[in-house]
Formats: structure tokens, C-alpha cells, sequence
């Protein structure tokens, strides 16, 4: 995904970047003391959780030099579900876009949308926010990104307003969280709340992070459109806009719809499968697999072809692949170094002393810097939670805030730490370098603090419960 103009501009390699990440973890397990807590079983979610009175320092257990490379290779394993599940989708578009069905969609929807593009933004963002809140869709979007990426070039925008509308529809739907069961569900489970209560002030969120992080992208994309040169990707996206080029004047014929339509099929499918049936990871590349067999038959290619076309699609997500894979080996290093125990009891302890009213900010903060070391929600979930649920009761809070403080924390910044598979994915798939985006995208992660703080003072002034 890179490019020789990235190169020339001194970008530093994605790779490059998730490398220095791994080394400073190994080097950490030299010099952060070992740390372990016992881990129980819970009788209410018969979950396996911490027990946070049980911590104590055992022997240290630093990396040793073929653990460090030796890492690699588990975090490619460990991340197999999903760099399968991207192979598939990269495979399935392939064959899409062997059918023309894209192109000629394309054109037809720039022809259609010419003068009021801007709206395509916030009904993205909607469709996907809801999702993400209700369904828990994330990493799911990177099958989508490659298609809005080519509408928004096409339309006048940057790949960065792509990005935009991905994460901060992501953003807005994973903070939220109204009836996210790998997150809110599994944190309140553990504290012993019911699962998804409370969600009133959780819509409420929902309803202004959407609005927060729909104008932030719409503004950005009115000032790309009007001044293409503003946008810190103008040479990057001009240096392949043969690549998205889109011919307005092709018009879809009827193999083109059928395609179409297989795919807006398999789009709703996913929607109604994760929430009655809990599809997940392996049912959705089943039905990804599914489309693109079907896409190719009904566009009219030969047996041979549709191969030729998912392979050529396989090879596009190569990269991304090899991003969620070296991901893992961070938090495996620091897992296997036993100093993962030492980074949550240490930031636990930060907030003695915090006044009361501030404290449940003080865990989103907590909550929101272990984000960067472990993305995984359900997983931050099981460590973090059963600290976080008593502490909460010593300090004076609801329990129901902590979990608020946590679901903000996962969220808020799943979407700039290069140890997030996902971030670095997308970042791999539109072509944006990782400080580009930081430096569009962060100021839109400190508004979003922000409100998280405003919502976490309001809930423990209001006692948000039940308890």
C-alpha cells in the first residue's frame, strides 16, 4: 500500500512503526517489574475475571531474543479469524469488481448525488453508527472501506473524509454501546448489572457523538470539495486517482443490478444475523465467500476468472493481513512478559486521592490509556472490570458509571493506536500515512474526551445506576 511519493515524503512504514511498538514491549519486560493477579471464576457471568485483591510480583519474565521474533509468528496465528475473514472480503470484492457492477454503480451514483454529495457523509455515517451501537459491527467496516474510499474520491473528497466516515461512525456507535454484547454487555456482567441497562443516557450519547462527529467530517469534506490542495492527502489521492477513476457515462446494465443487489443482500444479511443469531467473524466471511461465488456467476464470469479475480482481491488485503498479525505480538509480548497485571494495578492506584466527582474520569482516562495497549473491549473488559466494579463502591460511584467510564475509555481511542489491527488496516487499505491521520483525527479524539468527561461528572452527580 505504500508508494514511492510516501517514501519520498518520509512517512515512516506502517511496519516500521508496529516493530518499534514490539521492541519497546520487549525492552519493557526488562525493566517494568513482573506482576500477576489470580484470575476466578464469576458466578454471575461464569466468566474468568481478576480477582483484585490477589495481586503480587512473581519472578521476573523478561522476552527473551527468539521469544521477540518468535512473537510474530503467534500474533499472525492468534489473529487468524480475522486475516481470514479479510482475505475472503478482499477475494469477494475482487470478483466484484471483475463484473464492472462497481464502476458502473459508481457512476451512477456520482451522476445522481452531483450537487448535494455532502449528504452522502451523514447517511454513511448514520447506517454505520447504528451498526456499531447496536450490533457491535467494527472490524466488519473494513469490507466497506474500499468502496467509500473509491466513492469519496470520486465524488471530489480525500481518502481521509473515507477514514472519517468509518471511524467516526465506529467512534460514535462503540462509545455508546446501547446493546454491544462484546462490550457493555460483558462489563456489566461482570460488575452484576443487568445487561444493557441504563441505556437511556447510552442513546443520548449515540445522538451526540453522531452529530459531533458528522459535522467534524462534513466540514472537512465541504473544505476538500471546494479546495481540493487543503487536503493533507492532495498528492497522495492525485497520485492514483487513475485508480478510482470513475466513468460517469457507463451505465449498469442487467447483470451490473443483479450484482448490486447480491451485495446490498449481503450487506443487510450480517445486520439481522449478528442480532438474532450472533453471526460473528466466520458466519460473515461465509456469506462474503457466498457473494463473491454469486457475483461472479451472475456477472457473467467463467469459473477461471472468478479465481483469477479472488486472488487478485486476496493480494490487495496482503498487507492489512500482515498489520493485525504483528498487532498481536505486542500484547502477546506483554501477556507472556507477566507485566500486562503490572500496567492495570499500577493505573488503578493512580486514582486514590482524586476527588469523588472526578474519579469516574480518572478511569476513563485509565481505561482509555490501556485501550492503546489492549484494543480488544470484551478483553479490556475482563481485566479491567473486575477492579474497576469494587473500586467503584469504595469510592462512592455506581457501578453503572464505571462501566460508562470503560465503554468511553474502549472507544475513544480504538481508533488512532497503531496497536489496533483494525486502524492500522484501514490506514493500509485507503493509503494514509499513520501521522496524517493523527494529525486529522486527533483533535476530533480530544472533543470526544471531552464530552466522555461530561457524561461521566453528570452520572456520578446523578447517581446513574440501577446501582
Amino acid at each position: 500500500m505504500s508508494n514511492t511519493l510516501e517514501k519520498k515524503r518520509g512517512a515512516p512504514n506502517p511496519i516500521v512503526i508496529i516493530i518499534c511498538i514490539i521492541l519497546v514491549s520487549a525492552l519493557a519486560s526488562y525493566v517494568v517489574p513482573a506482576g500477576v493477579f489470580d484470575r476466578v471464576v464469576d458466578p454471575n457471568s461464569g466468566r474468568t475475571v481478576v480477582d483484585p485483591s490477589s495481586f503480587q510480583y512473581p519472578e521476573q519474565n523478561p522476552t527473551g531474543f527468539f521469544d521477540l521474533f518468535k512473537s510474530l509468528t503467534l500474533g499472525l496465528q492468534s489473529a487468524s479469524d480475522i486475516i481470514a475473514f479479510l482475505f475472503i472480503i478482499g477475494g469477494a470484492f475482487g470478483v466484484m469488481e471483475a463484473t464492472g457492477a462497481i464502476k458502473s454503480g459508481m457512476g451512477t451514483l456520482v451522476l445522481k448525488m452531483r450537487g448535494k454529495e455532502l449528504l452522502l457523509v451523514p447517511a454513511c455515517m448514520l447506517i454505520f453508527s447504528c451498526g456499531s451501537a447496536f450490533a457491535a459491527n467494527e472490524e466488519e467496516y473494513l469490507a466497506f472501506l474500499p468502496l467509500i474510499l473509491s466513492i469519496c474520491l470520486a465524488m471530489g473528497f480525500d481518502s481521509l473524509t473515507a477514514l472519517g466516515i468509518v471511524f467516526g461512525s465506529t467512534g460514535a456507535g462503540i462509545a455508546s454501546g446501547c446493546t454491544n454484547a462484546f462490550t457493555v454487555g460483558v462489563a456489566q456482567g461482570i460488575a452484576g448489572l443487568p445487561v444493557f441497562s441504563g441505556i437511556e443516557l447510552r442513546l443520548v450519547s449515540l445522538a451526540l457523538f453522531y452529530v459531533i462527529n458528522v459535522t467534524f467530517v462534513t466540514l472537512h469534506a465541504r473544505k476538500v470539495k471546494a479546495n481540493p490542495q487543503s487536503s493533507p492527502m492532495y498528492e497522495l489521492d492525485r497520485s492514483r486517482a487513475q485508480t478510482f477513476e470513475v466513468n460517469e457515462e457507463e451505465r449498469m446494465t442487467g447483470r451490473h443490478k443483479l450484482v448490486l443487489l447480491i451485495f446490498v443482500a449481503t450487506v443487510a444479511v450480517p445486520v439481522f444475523g449478528v442480532i438474532q443469531y450472533g453471526f460473528y467473524i466466520d458466519e460473515l466471511a461465509a456469506l462474503f465467500l457466498i457473494m463473491g461465488i454469486a457475483a461472479g456467476l451472475v456477472g457473467g464470469l467463467r469459473p477461471g476468472q472468478i479465481a483469477d479475480s479472488f486472488v487478485n482481491g486476496c493480494h490487495n488485503m496482503l498487507f492489512p493481513c500482515i498489520m493485525v498479525g504483528f498487532c498481536k505480538a505486542t500484547t502477546i509480548i506483554l501477556t507472556d512478559a507477566l507485566i500486562m497485571d503490572t500496567v492495570i494495578h499500577f493505573l488503578a492506584g493512580l486514582l486514590n486521592g482524586i476527588p469523588t466527582v472526578l474519579t469516574a474520569c480518572g478511569m476513563f482516562l485509565i481505561q482509555a490509556i490501556f485501550n492503546f495497549l489492549v484494543p480488544s473491549g470484551s478483553g479490556q473488559a475482563s481485566i479491567t472490570m473486575p477492579i474497576m466494579a469494587p473500586l467503584a463502591d469504595l469510592v462512592g460511584i455506581t457501578r453503572q458509571t464505571a462501566v460508562l467510564a470503560f465503554q468511553f475509555g474502549d472507544a475513544s481511542t480504538n481508533c488512532i493506536t497503531p496497536a489496533s489491527g483494525m486502524t492500522m488496516s484501514a490506514l493500509a487499505i485507503a493509503g494514509v500515512p499513520l501521522n496524517k491521520w493523527w494529525k486529522f483525527f486527533v483533535p476530533l479524539v480530544l472533543i470526544w474526551w471531552a464530552v466522555c468527561c461530561a457524561f461521566l461528572v453528570f452520572a456520578t452527580v446523578t447517581g446513574y445506576g440501577p446501582f
